[in-house]
């Protein structure tokens, strides 16, 4: 969690680094995004409101495909799905990662082919795997032996359907301990230290219904060291090299996953997308011609990296609280629509917009509406000291894991999702209102 005692944050007031490319202050004071100044979309949808720059995250889907130009490039979908973020990545060329039923459901019949789609998941349902399998979902990631008899059984004698299997490379990274998920001690793969992967890669060598096409792993979120993926490469090839030895086994794929690191405020750094693709290509190449096998096809799996600079969250202030030496301003919004401070500690860079201030800035704590202490947005961030209720605050870089993590704490309903593209603003997903609360609860 985040603390008090915390650096402050300083930027200047015309620091946009970390907005979306299309960000202009065509008034003092007054923040467009994709040609639309976020002030209008306020009044327009209310707030709390997500805006997402459409053109930005097309943008950064066509990144990676430049960067990586012949590795199998799928948007991680946890980070944010809706059926138009599903259409723009499908004609944007990339491919799904999915971790249930529901994501993998919506991106089906919004059109999505599901030969391109990977499921995930370290505890699959069995309604998540009779739809893999009734909608043709490409590759299915086993993450657990107890999977491999499951599924097999699904497919059915005469069925047939390519798996990969997640190993776990024994290496820590990531920008928090509870994101860090390529060691031995959480819940996610199949160690290679200890054999499990390799028991269970035996065990779908037995399954004639079972093509393994290739290894997954995936070492943890905001990740901005090139470093552990070379690792990564080095320990999986390795493996690799055993399984071809031991069974004559030559994998055609190799998934790193993604977890590629962003910045949420300026000055940050994020993972150098060039360097880690070279550099990448250049172990995975020369780990191969060491064990003598066939280079095989990278895939990976950037989420955050795509939508997540591409979206704002846009706040209203309703008070504005001096206690001793802390000023406390409060929002409409908070942890039901953005859990990730309380969760990690992260820490975002909020923005006045909709008005100029000439007054200097201070130190304030920007928090929430939810009767929780911990419902901090931004702590010790510099603010106009002016502020005052029925302000508007933009915070920036939140278009990954707000809505996707949402919940219904207090009962406030969760926000809706805008899109901005070419001057237009458009409604994706509708707030969702006390009439949806109510539907669900049926029974006294």
């Amino acid at each position: 969690m985040t603390t008090l005692h915390e650096p402050v944050v300083t930027t200047t007031p015309d620091d946009l680094s970390v907005w979306p490319a299309s960000t202009t202050e065509p008034r003092p004071g007054d923040l467009a995004v994709g040609g639309v100044p976020l002030a209008e979309v306020a009044d327009r949808f209310g707030t709390p409101v997500y805006v997402l720059d459409e053109n930005e995250v097309r943008e950064r889907c066509r990144t990676y495909r430049h960067a990586f130009p012949d590795t199998e490039v799928l948007y991680a979908a946890k980070a944010f799905l809706c059926r138009a973020m599903v259409h723009w990545t499908e004609e944007e060329g990339l491919g799904l990662d999915v971790c249930s039923a529901g994501e993998l459901e919506l991106a089906v019949t919004t059109g999505f082919p599901p030969e391109r789609i990977v499921l995930h998941g370290n505890a699959k349902s069995p309604r998540d795997l009779e739809t893999a399998l009734r909608l043709g979902v490409g590759r299915i990631v086993i993450d657990s032996p107890s999977e491999i008899a499951r599924l097999a059984a699904a497919v059915g004698p005469g069925g047939h359907q390519k798996v990969m299997v997640r190993v776990v490379p024994g290496i820590s990274a990531g920008g928090h301990e509870k994101i860090r998920t390529g060691t031995d001690d959480q819940k996610f793969g199949l160690s290679i230290a200890d054999g499990y992967a390799q028991h269970a890669i035996a065990r779908i060598l037995d399954q004639p219904q079972l093509e393994l096409t290739g290894l997954h792993c995936h070492l943890g979120s905001q990740i901005t060291s090139v470093k552990p993926y070379l690792a990564a490469v080095r320990r999986v090839v390795g493996l690799m090299a055993r399984l071809h030895e031991q069974h004559g086994l030559v994998l055609p794929e190799l998934d790193l996953g993604g977890g590629h690191g962003i910045a949420y405020r300026p000055g940050e750094a994020a993972l150098d997308l060039t360097a880690l693709a070279r550099r990448v290509r250049a172990e995975l190449s020369d780990a191969c011609a060491a064990a003598g096998l066939p280079v095989p096809r990278l895939i990976i799996e950037p989420g955050r990296a795509i939508v997540g600079p591409a979206g704002i969250a846009v706040y209203r202030v309703l008070a504005v609280k001096r206690t001793g030496d802390h000023t406390f301003v409060a929002v409409d919004g908070g942890m039901s629509d953005n859990p990730r401070p309380a969760l990690y500690g992260v820490r975002y860079a909020p923005r006045l917009i909709g008005r100029v201030s000439g007054e200097p800035s201070a130190p304030v704590t920007v928090v929430g509406r939810h009767c929780e202490a911990g419902d901090v947005l931004a702590a010790d961030v510099r603010l106009p000291s002016d502020l005052r209720p029925g302000d508007l605050l933009a915070v920036p870089v939140a278009g990954a894991y707000h809505l996707s993590m949402a919940s219904g704490y207090n009962l406030v309903g969760r926000p809706p999702v805008t899109a901005v593209r070419d001057g237009h603003a458009r409604l994706l997903v509708r707030r969702e209102s006390l009439d949806d609360i109510r539907r669900r609860d049926v029974g006294l």
